[in-house]
C-alpha cells in the first residue's frame, strides 16, 4: 500500500526512532513541520547501550523543557580522557558533569515528547528502496502488512552505524579499520571490585555500578582481533576475557545485556545530497568513549532540526540547510580525533604509561583540565558564522541569569520557543539604537528582548541568537546585523517585542 497522496504526504521522513531520530522529529514538529518517524523494530529496544548525557546535551534538553521529565538522574562529576579521570567543572554550565540515565529511558521521554507534539511513528517498517527526484522523496518500506510507500520532501537517516538511508543514497563513508575489541555486559548478582580503566598486563578493564544494583563492565584483551562472530557475544565469552585479563571471577552473575565494539571509525564525507540528509551514527561511528556518540548524535539533531524546518517551510535563506554539513562534520571530525586518542591511551600497553603520567599531571591543572572537558562536553562548540572572530561569536550563549520587564529568568528560558531572539544587555535594559533600527514585518522568528543581565558579557551587549542557542552576532562583530538577519533568517527577519 500507500500513503494516500503524495500531495499530502508529510513534509520530512525521519528514518530510526532513537534519540537522534526522536529528537529530530520532535524539534521538526515543534517547528510547524509535518513528521513522519520510521523504525525496523516492533517496538523500542529495552538495553541500556548509551547510558551518558552530557553538559552540553543536557543544555538542550533542557531548551525543550524535558528535564523534569527523567526525574531524578544520577550525577556522574568526574570525566576522563583516555581513562584519565578528571574534575568535570563544565565550563560554566549548570549541568556540569556527566548524567546517567540508560538509553531506553533516555527514548522513552524523547518518543513521549514526540507523540504528544503529533509526530506520526510507523513501527516495523524496514527500509529498502528510496527514490529522490527534483520535486520529492520516496521511501519504499517493507511491514507485516506489504509494502507501503511513504513520500516526503526530504529524508533524514538517523538510522544508525549501518544506515540504510545512507547506503541508498550513495553517500560517501572515510573508513579506519578496526584493530582492537571491546567487551561488555550489564550484570547482577556478583560484586566486582571497582575498575576504573585498570590496566593489566593482559587488557584493561572498567565497571560501574548504577543506583539500581547492576554494574557495567568492560574489557579488553592484549592481542584480541574484532569480528569473527555474528550478534553479540555470549556473557560466558566475556567472563572468560573478564578472568583472565582481571583474576576475578564474574561467571556466576544474569547478564541482561552483552555488545562487543571495536575502535574502527567511520564518517560520511558529506551530511546533505540533496533531499536527503543523515545525523548520528548514520554521520559518524566511532567507539562509545565517555558517551560522546550518542551526545554527539543528539547535539547534531539540534542543529539540523531548525534549519530543515525553515528549508521545507519556505523561508530559509540560500545556504541555511548547507550550513548543517560545514558547522557538524568539522566537529564530528574532532570526536572521532580525541576518541582515537583516547584509544591510543586505552590499548597502550606499558609504552603508553609516561604519556598516562604527563597527562595525569595536566589534567590536574585548571587550563588544560578545563580545556579536555569543554571538548568532550561539546560546550566549546564555535561555529563560523560569518561575523569575524569577536568573543562569543558562533559559541552557545552561557546560560545567563536575566530580568525580563521586572521578573527574573534565565537565557534558557528565552530560547524555550524554539525562535531566535536578539537580546538587548544595556545598562538600562533598552534596545540600542542598533536593535531599534531593524523594525520588520513580524512573522515570529525572532523575537526581541530588553533585559538586565551581566554587566560584561565578553564586552557584548547586544546578541543576535540562532534557536539552536548559538550566537550569530554581536555589537562587536565586524559586519552589520542586517547582514546576520539576513543569513540566518533570511531578508524579511520577524521582530515582535517582548
Amino acid at each position: 500500500m500507500t500513503s494516500p497522496d503524495p500531495a499530502g504526504a508529510a513534509h520530512v521522513l525521519v528514518v530510526g526512532a532513537g534519540p537522534v531520530g526522536l529528537l529530530l522529529a520532535g524539534d521538526l514538529r515543534r517547528h510547524g513541520v509535518r513528521v513522519s518517524l520510521a523504525d525496523r523494530l516492533a517496538a523500542p529496544m529495552t538495553e541500556s547501550r548509551a547510558s551518558q548525557l552530557n553538559a552540553r546535551t543536557m543544555e538542550i534538553l533542557g531548551l525543550r523543557g524535558l528535564l523534569e521529565a527523567f526525574g531524578d538522574l544520577t550525577h556522574e562529576p568526574l570525566g576522563h580522557f583516555g581513562g584519565q579521570s578528571f574534575r568535570a567543572e563544565g565550563g560554566g554550565s549548570r549541568y556540569a558533569g556527566n548524567w546517567k540515565t540508560p538509553q531506553f529511558r533516555t527514548e522513552e521521554v524523547l518518543g513521549e515528547w514526540a507523540a504528544g507534539l503529533g509526530v506520526e511513528l510507523y513501527r516495523e517498517h524496514e527500509l529498502h528502496t528510496l527514490t529522490v527526484t527534483d520535486r520529492g522523496v520516496a521511501a519504499g518500506f517493507r511491514t507485516p502488512d506489504g509494502p507501503r510507500t511513504l513520500h516526503a520532501t526530504h529524508v533524514v537517516g538517523c538510522d544508525g552505524a549501518d544506515s540504510t538511508v545512507r547506503r541508498l543514497a550513495g553517500f560517501g563513508l572515510d573508513v579506519t579499520a578496526p584493530a582492537r575489541e571491546l567487551l561488555r555486559a550489564d550484570i547482577a548478582g556478583v560484586d566486582v571490585p571497582a575498575y576504573r580503566f585498570e590496566q593489566f598486563a593482559g587488557g584493561f578493564a572498567t565497571s560501574a555500578r548504577r543506583p539500581d544494583g547492576v554494574t557495567r563492565v568492560m574489557v579488553h584483551a592484549v592481542g584480541r582481533l574484532p569480528g569473527g562472530r555474528t550478534g553479540p557475544p555470549s556473557f560466558d565469552e566475556i567472563a572468560t576475557v573478564w578472568q583472565e585479563v582481571t583474576g576475578h571471577c564474574i561467571a556466576g552473575a544474569t547478564a541482561s545485556w552483552t555488545d562487543a565494539f571495536d575502535d574502527g571509525c567511520a564518517q560520511a564525507t558529506r551530511y546533505r545530497r540533496g533531499r536527503v540528509l543523515i545525523a548520528g551514527d548514520a554521520a559518524h561511528s566511532h567507539m562509545p568513549v565517555g558517551g560522546q556518540a550518542l551526545n554527539l548524535g543528539l547535539q547534531d539533531a539540534a542543529n539540523l532540526g531548525w534549519k530543515l524546518a525553515a528549508q521545507v517551510c519556505g523561508w530559509a535563506p540560500p545556504g541555511l540547510l548547507d550550513s548543517y554539513h560545514a558547522e557538524r562534520h568539522p566537529v564530528g571530525r574532532r570526536v572521532i580525533g580525541n576518541v582515537t586518542a583516547q584509544g591510543l591511551l586505552l590499548f597502550g600497553g606499558a609504552e603508553a604509561e609516561p604519556v598516562r603520567r604527563v597527562l595525569a599531571g595536566l589534567l590536574a591543572e585548571p587550563g588544560p583540565r578545563a580545556h579536555v572537558d569543554a571538548m568532550i562536553s561539546g560546550l566549546d562548540v564555535r561555529y563560523d558564522v560569518g561575523a569575524g572572530d569577536a568573543p562569543l561569536l558562533g559559541a552557545r550563549l552561557p546560560d545567563i541569569d536575566l530580568t525580563v520587564n521586572g521578573e527574573p529568568t534565565t537565557a534558557a528560558r528565552l530560547l524555550a520557543g524554539g525562535r531566535g531572539i536578539l537580546l538587548s544587555l544595556s545598562p538600562h535594559g533598552r534596545i540600542t539604537p542598533a536593535a531599534a533600527s531593524v523594525e520588520e514585518a513580524a512573522r515570529g522568528r525572532v523575537r526581541v528582548v530588553e533585559a538586565r543581565g551581566p554587566v560584561d558579557l565578553e564586552g557584548a551587549t547586544v546578541l543576535l541568537v540562532r534557536p539552536d542557542g548559538h550566537v550569530a552576532w554581536t555589537d562587536r562583530a565586524r559586519t552589520p546585523l542586517h547582514d546576520a538577519l539576513d543569513r540566518w533568517f533570511g531578508t524579511a527577519a520577524a521582530l515582535s517585542r517582548v
